[in-house]
């Protein structure tokens, strides 16, 4: 089989793998998440917002998949589950290192979208409908474990043993975080005073800087092998601005009623119309590497 044929046969295998995982696991079903610390305990649910959130969400810049790869995690030989992956934006982005990933979130709709994604590109990648105190997997599996973006949603007392148990002897989980500070762009400001004047419970406002600290909960299975933090300047046009704002917790995952999606919507677009065609909004960064204790 020459080269070209044997792509073709790939490529038809994951997209026949991707129909019939989804229709194994249905479009629906996307569970609802509530918090007593998050938005005032009022639910959201990110499969709601999975459309904008493929279209809108991929928006790291290289340099922060290369500050992954620089800590030599996610690279070629390497078994990697991704928790909460959402649309899979991490493992189609680290795709091309080499490593082998496995990505799980609990709303269906977010992993419907990551496997067309992942297909559409012809990315082999094994995703799970899971949260991450549900999934299930064999002891010493993976070399790292990922969470982006998601690790504030997750019970640390259920989660913590089992990535420990999960990983293999001196594997690594790697906590990543990414927002933009409002304090610095009027851009950013300016949104996010919109979410929450349609979304008043909404608390991922007022991003600051902070300083990286070890936390207590990972002393007892954890060392800490890297801990770091950095600014970044991501470029939006409005329609991209428009669409992350719509895909956040406190709008298009939110609980509001279309009519209210809708207003916030023509709101923003209002705004941004009166603003430059592209511009910068400034980011903050983190990295935590942990190491497994034996």
């Amino acid at each position: 089989m020459n080269i070209h044929a044997f792509k073709l046969v790939l490529r038809w295998r994951i997209w026949y793998n991707w129909f019939h995982s989804v229709v194994r696991d249905g479009k629906a079903g996307n569970a609802l998440i509530t918090k007593k610390n998050i938005d005032n305990g009022k639910g959201f649910d990110w499969g709601k917002a999975s459309e904008d959130y493929a279209k809108f969400r991929d928006i790291y810049p290289e340099e922060f998949y290369q500050r992954i790869i620089d800590l030599g995690l996610c690279v070629k030989g390497q078994e990697v589950l991704d928790l909460g992956t959402g649309t899979g934006v991490l493992p189609r982005n680290l795709h091309r290192y080499g490593a082998h990933f496995v990505g799980a979130d609990v709303a269906a709709n977010q992993i419907a979208w990551a496997r067309r994604l992942s297909a559409e590109a012809g990315m082999d990648i094994e995703y799970v409908i899971a949260s991450a105190e549900d999934v299930s997997f064999p002891e010493k599996r993976f070399d790292v474990v990922t969470a982006c973006q998601c690790f504030v949603y997750f019970d640390k007392q259920i989660v913590l043993p089992k990535i420990h148990e999960m990983l293999k002897d001196d594997g690594h989980f790697c906590i990543l975080w990414l927002a933009w500070l409002p304090d610095e762009s009027e851009i950013a400001g300016a949104s996010e005073e919109l979410v929450l004047k349609y979304n008043p419970a909404w608390t991922g406002k007022g991003m600051r800087r902070y300083t990286l600290e070890v936390p207590e909960w990972a002393n007892e299975l954890f060392d800490v092998e890297y801990a770091g933090t950095f600014d970044v300047n991501i470029r939006f046009t409005r329609e991209s601005w428009h669409g992350r704002m719509v895909a956040c917790r406190g709008i298009g995952a939110s609980s509001l009623s279309e009519a209210e999606i809708a207003a916030f919507k023509r709101e923003h677009m209002e705004y941004l119309n009166g603003q430059p065609e592209s511009f910068d909004i400034l980011h903050f960064g983190s990295i935590l590497n942990l190491r497994k204790k034996p």
